[in-house]
Order: structure tokens, then sequence, then C-alpha cells
């Protein structure tokens, strides 16, 4: 194949090669301009005068440096291997070294205008090269994507292009995407959040429709209350599927155990503190009472030595229904037992671990605790939430190691901590939580604690990137779980990461800013916040055929858009916005938190609405406040509802939105309004 190298077009202290293939027989037009002072921009173009078949076509940059920090939006661990436009989120491709930094950044308007294949790119470390190309390609496990043949260009004209930024700056080098950020929210992002993206109705409006949903049309399936050892307690379910829908002519099939988890995902406790807030707001007597029974439901997780279970399950058994058709059903809550989450390393669910044997977490402890002391100062004193709290702390101060961190997870009949992540940016959500707890119960030994291992996450993984936690290998993507735990994928230079522990960490530091006022806590932060907003869409591809702006892919090797983590997410991004007075941060959240209610079924998300009925026909308004966790999950979407979900999970999803919004709306509503001009 013939190449064009036009390397003299760049500076050569950042560049030493820039190769092009032909695309058929012709030759590339380059154009290399300047972009208002900040970029070069790019441009190739093929004039092909017939249809042209090609499998693949490349662009190769070698920087003219070695690197020692590489960055790409996912993982490509062999030469098979691209990131495909599916993926680009934020894409860039950022490598550097102390002294230089060099951003590559597709051209996203030549992306949604014309391209007729679709557009990949790659980071091959060994190689040092960075590539921009275009291919057919497929997802392959979950999620990676291969290159395909087939790719067919018509005749005509086929432009792709990249911008390149370069810099000699120490601070880009401590924040490599920060540059990149600012880059792709003021020039796809900003204007389109400042005209509304992501289109949604008044934020309340979802809020209605979440718990009509919950508790009128969907009921019977959503909420559970039972009695709990004499108490009376009550939650929503973990997950509902569409096959339970009152309009479902066919036979009801329940997805996954019966259950009620106080998880870092799936979390009751943090759900019910939206309906008290919007109960409290309403006068509704009803939901005050459902948002107590999950406090309730909470305080009866059964305590050993201050540690605690997060899941509540019953049996399931397979039942032949009336048609004929064998489901799961539920042995009912009689039979109540409790265990912990089954996405864990001892008995995996993706190999059929049940939430029975399942090890106790330390990540779900803190968390759960965390939210205990939330209610307590925030929405009414119940002591017992206090002393459930201050109770876990004790044991969680006997389980740091001599480095600082506090181990991952703990064998249900020993209680001995697990190998698999003992040290880990898990440990940032226990920094939260005895922060937290120390503000309210002032105790030097909480702090002395916590900071340590704030310390041991600052050196030892923020600089590294290594972003491992449950997520990253024991959920619905287990690459690597085998063979990667603490190391990097050689090809790429970057260790398998996941955006909740960047989350945790990012929230950690600023909490030991404030406790400390220590610039080097709020500098991390930063920093573990932009490397979280790589991973946020800042802007709106046209094959994502439902609004995008805003939402948060997961990791390195997941195809999600619009996750439920959003709403998670979203609080942070507004405080680190408000705090650093930085109106980019303070957007973003804005454009997270609407991005929360995205993927609800109902008629003020028509762009949603189209996708869900032509996924779900029997859909109707039964069904308005139904919601899938994400979008694209496993790689692909198309205008057919190809890549919408077939289930809603309260916890991490509509309720979790609603108790986003609900939140920042009460806590910090009127600063947003008064120095953003933003209304809630």
């Amino acid at each position: 194949m013939k190449q064009t190298e036009f390397t003299h077009l760049f500076d050569g202290r950042f560049v030493r090669q820039v190769l092009c293939d032909s695309l058929g027989a012709a030759s590339p037009e380059v154009t290399v301009d300047s972009h208002e002072g900040e970029a070069l921009h790019c441009t190739m173009t093929f004039t092909l005068g017939a249809p042209t078949l090609q499998d693949d076509w490349r662009l190769r940059l070698e920087p003219a440096f070695e690197p020692d920090f590489r960055w790409a939006p996912h993982l490509t661990p062999t030469d098979r291997h691209v990131i495909d436009q599916h993926c680009f989120r934020s894409p860039a491709l950022i490598v550097g070294n102390r002294q230089r930094t060099l951003i590559l950044i597709p051209d996203l308007d030549l992306l949604a205008a014309d391209a007729p294949v679709s557009w990949y790119m790659d980071l091959d470390a060994p190689r040092n090269s960075l590539t921009l190309g275009m291919s057919r390609s497929r997802p392959e496990e979950h999620v990676l994507f291969v290159r395909e043949p087939g790719a067919a260009y018509p005749a005509g004209t086929v432009r792709i292009g990249f911008y390149l930024m370069a810099f000699e700056d120490e601070a880009v080098a401590a924040d490599p995407w920060r540059p990149a950020l600012a880059f792709l929210w003021r020039r796809w992002g900003a204007a389109r959040m400042r005209a509304g993206a992501p289109e949604t109705a008044p934020l309340q409006r979802y809020v209605e429709r979440t718990y009509a949903w919950a508790f009128d049309y969907w009921a019977d399936a959503v909420w559970q209350q039972f009695e709990l050892n004499g108490r009376e307690v009550g939650a929503c379910a973990f997950i509902v599927d569409a096959s339970q829908s009152p309009n479902f002519p066919g036979q009801a099939n329940e997805r996954e155990p019966r259950s009620i988890w106080n998880q870092a995902w799936f979390s009751s406790l943090r759900s019910a503190q939206g309906m008290y807030r919007h109960a409290r707001r309403t006068g509704d007597e009803d939901l005050l009472r459902r948002a107590r029974l999950a406090k309730e439901l909470a305080l009866s997780a059964p305590r050993r030595d201050g540690l605690f279970p997060s899941v509540v399950a019953t049996e399931m058994e397979r039942v032949m229904a009336s048609d004929g058709t064998e489901v799961n059903r539920s042995q009912s809550w009689e039979e109540a037992f409790w265990g912990n989450s089954n996405r864990n390393p001892q008995h995996p669910w993706t190999l059929g671990g049940t939430i029975r044997e399942a090890p106790y977490h330390i990540l779900d402890m803190s968390w759960t605790a965390f939210l205990m002391l939330r209610w307590y100062r925030e929405l009414e004193p119940d002591e017992r939430l206090l002393e459930y709290a201050r109770s876990y702390a004790e044991a969680l101060l006997a389980l740091q190691d001599a480095e600082g961190y506090f181990p991952a997870w703990l064998d249900q009949a020993t209680l001995r901590p697990l190998p698999e992540l003992a040290q880990s940016p898990e440990a940032s959500m226990s920094v939260t939580f005895l922060l937290a707890l120390e503000e309210i119960l002032p105790d030097a030994g909480y702090k002395e604690a916590a900071l340590r291992a704030m310390d041991a996450v600052l050196a030892d993984i923020v600089p590294e990137g290594r972003w491992e936690d449950f997520e990253t290998y024991w959920s619905c993507c287990p690459y690597g779980a085998d063979s990667l735990q603490g190391r990097r994928v050689t090809r790429n230079g970057m260790f398998k990461q996941c955006n909740l522990s960047m989350f945790w960490t990012a929230e950690a530091l600023l909490a030991s800013w404030q406790a400390t006022g220590e610039r080097r806590y709020l500098a991390g932060g930063e920093r573990c916040l932009d490397e979280l907003l790589m991973t946020q869409a800042s802007w709106q591809p046209p094959y994502i055929y439902v609004e995008a702006l805003g939402g948060f892919g997961v990791m390195n090797a997941d195809g999600e858009w619009n996750d439920a983590r959003q709403s998670l997410f979203a609080e942070l991004i507004l405080r680190y916005g408000m705090e650093l007075d930085r109106i980019e941060y303070v957007e973003r959240g804005v454009a997270a938190l609407r991005a929360s209610f995205v993927m609800m079924y109902a008629p003020e998300n028509a762009r949603t609405k189209a996708q869900w009925e032509r996924a779900f026909p029997f859909f109707g308004e039964e069904d308005f406040g139904f919601m899938m966790e994400n979008y694209g999950h496993g790689g692909q979407t198309g205008p057919d509802g190809l890549g919408m979900g077939g289930f809603t999970i309260f916890d991490w999803g509509n309720g979790a939105a609603a108790e986003a919004y609900l939140r920042i709306r009460d806590r910090l509503g009127d600063e947003l309004e008064r120095r953003y001009g933003l209304c809630f």
C-alpha cells in the first residue's frame, strides 16, 4: 500500500514521523493549520473516482520522545484490536513524560458529517505509535473491538482529520487530561449544553414519574415490604425485567434473585433518601413511610463484630407457567437470608457465584455506613444510625494494614482479608466515611487512619492510573481477571481501569482537602476528576440514537453510554466546579445530572421513547418511568432499538437519579442559582 509522509508539517520536538495510507489509488490532499493558537488541525482529503473497497486505512504518528505516560479511551491488547468510534465519548490519545505532552483528538465534526466507514484509534506502546484509522469492526468478548473486513467507500470525497496539541509544561504533565477536556468542551460540549442538551424536561417531572412507576404502576414487582425478625422493613427490588411490565403479553420472568442491596452500585438506603426528601417537600406521608422502612432494613443487617452483610435475598426456583414456559420465581420473603454482592473474586457471578456464599465487601460497608451518616446529619438524627456507623468504624480501623490500606474483601467464614485488591483505590471510600464520622464524633484516630489511607492511594494508585475495583474484573466484563490484576496491558501501557474508583478517590481527596487545608489533596483530586471526565460524553455522536451529552461510560473495556453512575458523579463534579470556580466543571455536572434521566421511558424523552418502543412494542403509559441503567452496553447501537436493555434497577437508575437531583437541589441549588444562574 502506498503511504504519504508529511512529518515536516509538525514540530520535530514532538513528532518524529507521520505516515498516511492511500485510500484505494488516491493519495491524500493534506492541510495543516493552527486552530485558535491551541492546536494544529490536520485534514486528509481523498478524491475517489469510483467506489473503493479497502478493509483498513490508517494514519500513524510517532512521537519524537519516549513517553512514560500513556492514555487511550479503550484497551487494544493485540494488533487485531481497535478503539472503535463507539468508545469516542471524550476521544483522545495522550502520551507524555515530565518534559513533553502530546494529545491527538479526532475531528468530530468530520466524523459526524460524512464518515462512510467507522473511525477508530489505537495506541501501541512498544512501537511508540498513535493511530487514527477507518475500518469496520465488531465487539468481541465483553467488550473489546476487533477489525473485520468489508469497508466500502462511495465515489466522491472522503475526509478524515484530527487536532494535535503539544506542551512543554509541568502543569500539563501533572494533569495531562485537562487540555483535552477543555478543548473538547469548548469545541463541542459547552454550546450544546447551554442550549439545553442533553434535551430533557424539568427534572422534577422525572422524579414524579419515577415514584409513580415504582409505587403505582409497577408496585407489585418493584416495592418489597415484609417482616424481618419482628421488624417491618421495605425497599425496592434490586432488579425488575421488562417482562414484568403490566403490558407484557407473556409470562413474567425474574432476571436475577429477588433481593434488596445496600452495595456500592445498588443502594436502597441512598434511593430512600431521595424518597424522604421528596416526601418532606410534598407532604407525602406514604412515601415517607416507605423511605423509613428502607432505613429500617439497613439497620436490620446483622452485625458481626461491627461488620455487616450488604444484600438480603430470597430463594428462587424455576417453575412452569400456565402457558408452558419455564420462568424464575421467588419463594417469598418468608425464607429471606443475608449475604453479599456476588460481584467478587472468591465466588464470581460470571461463574455462578451466589449471594449467600459471597465474602464481606469493605467498600459496600463503608458506603452504607457513610449513607447512614448522611441520613443522620441531613434528614433525621436517628441515634441508631450513628451507633451503627461508629461500631463499623471500630472494626474498619482494626483492618488497616501497615501501608495504610483497607482490604477489599473478607472471607465470610474467617473474616480474614482476601488477597485480591488488598491494596486498591476501593480504600478511598473508607477515607470519605471516616472523615465524615470524625466531623460528627471528633476522634483523632478516625482522621489519622483516613489520611494514612489517602496518602497511600495518592502515592501508589493515582500516578499509575491503577483504577482496579470490584467492577473492573468481577462484573459483566471479566477480561483480565485471571492475568491483569496489578499489571498493565503491555501493548497500551495502561491498566484495565474502572471509573468508579476514580470517583471514590476524587471524592476522598476533596474531603481530605476540606479536613486539612492541604493543597496537595485538592490538586490530586482535580487530577482524578479529570481522568474520570475523560469517560464522560463531550459531544453528541450521530450513531448514538438517544441524547448522550454529559453521560458516562464505565471502563476501558466495556461499551456503555449514559450509565447510571452519572447520577452518583454529578454532585461531585459540581462541588469541584464550585470549589475551583470552574464553569466547565459546573456545566459538565449539570449535563451529567440531566443525562441521569435520559434513558427513562417517558413522553418527555422523545428520542429515547421511540427507541424503547422499537425494542419493546408492548410498552405503554403504565411503563412511563421504566429506565435501563445504560445504553449500547454490548458495543452496538442502531436506529431500530439496538442498544436498549431490558431491565430497570431502581437503585441504579430512576430511583438513584431522583435522589441525585433532589439532593443537589436541596444542598447546592441556591448557591448554583446565585453564582451561575442555574435553576433547580
